[in-house]
């Protein structure tokens, strides 16, 4: 076992822009309209070492729980189960919800996806910048289908106004748009299954009207307003925070200024970004914006910054085993775990 580099994958869109090209570091000359860069997913291609070329799909598929560990697989089986990537908003997403595990496995089960429940850490926002979480009040199926028809669902949805270091998790059916000014990390289950709503009557590279997808998004959306916005972080040590955690991915935020010796665990592989400085992680040099993966069979590495380093690692949790019975031997209560650590699926 040896830690896996990715080639990332860099998605242009219509909302893209050049602040993700310029944070990283990209050369000149910039793209246009850089949206998206796919830091760790199924289909990116390994870099070098023994598993030079293929994807990390195919890996996963052959080294199972070497790579992936065991928390996964009775869900999703050999599949790499997450994604992981930067969002440049340079200007409004569309409003969108994804389905959950059940209607993917259902209505979707041609294209081989799962649902989709993610969560944002924002790195950057410009002052007054604002998500689309939610709805600002209950409503129903015929009355969310007037508002699009008519044209004031913009009246009915919940903005949430963010700043850096803030944390959205987003289950699925939860209706939401990242607007301009933002630039965030997005943990996500593997999948690419989304049901635009409202898309300010946009139009493709192709000068027609982007698609909607407006029965299938009645079908998931849930019509009442969300109980909690932004995660609050819960510190698990020195230099270590969990953002939030979920049945399909942990996140936490780690910094660190001197070298740090960790082991991966037979549970979970770890996948490791940069978010500022830089460091050799397991003997990989990381710059900002760069990512890597560390299969669960990997053992001992350290962790050593070149000047303070802030990373965002993500794993398959045991959500007991790893926070909740911890958590609470610190003295925390149920209440404030559960601000964090989500149990069910949908928050």
């Amino acid at each position: 076992m040896q830690p896996l580099r990715l080639q990332p994958k860099l998605d242009t869109r219509l909302w893209g822009g050049q602040r993700l090209a310029r944070w990283i570091g990209l050369p000149e000359p910039l793209p246009e309209d850089l949206a998206e860069i796919w830091l760790v997913y199924a289909e990116n291609r390994i870099l070098d070492g023994p598993l030079a070329g293929r994807t990390l799909g195919e890996a996963a598929r052959e080294l199972r729980e070497s790579l992936l560990g065991t928390h996964s697989i009775p869900r999703y089986g050999y599949d790499f189960p997450q994604l992981t990537k930067f969002i440049d908003a340079n200007a409004k997403l569309s409003i969108q919800v994804h389905p959950d595990d059940a209607y993917a496995h259902t209505v979707e089960a041609h294209t081989g996806f799962h649902g989709k429940t993610e969560a944002w850490y924002i790195l950057h926002a410009e002052p007054g910048a604002t998500l689309i979480y939610g709805l600002r009040r209950e409503s129903n199926r015929e009355e969310f289908a007037r508002a699009v028809r008519e044209g004031w669902l913009e009246e009915l949805v919940n903005y949430l106004p963010v700043q850096a270091g803030d944390v959205v998790f987003v289950p699925a059916g939860t209706l939401h748009a990242i607007n301009e000014g933002i630039l965030l990390f997005e943990i996500q289950q593997k999948s690419d299954l989304t049901y635009r709503v409202y898309d300010y009557n946009r139009r493709g590279p192709d000068g027609k009207l982007r698609a909607l997808h407006l029965q299938k998004a009645l079908d998931v959306i849930r019509y009442e307003p969300p109980a909690q916005t932004l995660i609050p972080p819960i510190g698990l040590g020195p230099g270590r925070d969990l953002l939030v955690a979920c049945p399909y991915f942990a996140l936490e935020r780690h910094h660190y200024v001197e070298s740090v010796q960790l082991t991966t665990r037979p549970g979970s592989f770890e996948t490791w970004t940069v978010i500022q400085g830089a460091a050799t992680l397991a003997g990989v040099e990381l710059a900002l914006g760069q990512a890597i993966v560390l299969p669960a069979g990997l053992g001992d590495y350290r962790i050593e910054p070149r000047g303070p380093v802030t990373l965002l690692r993500t794993f398959y949790p045991d959500l007991s085993a790893d926070f909740i019975d911890p958590l609470r031997q610190l003295g925390y209560r149920d209440h404030r775990i559960s601000q964090t650590v989500k149990t069910l699926a949908h928050g």
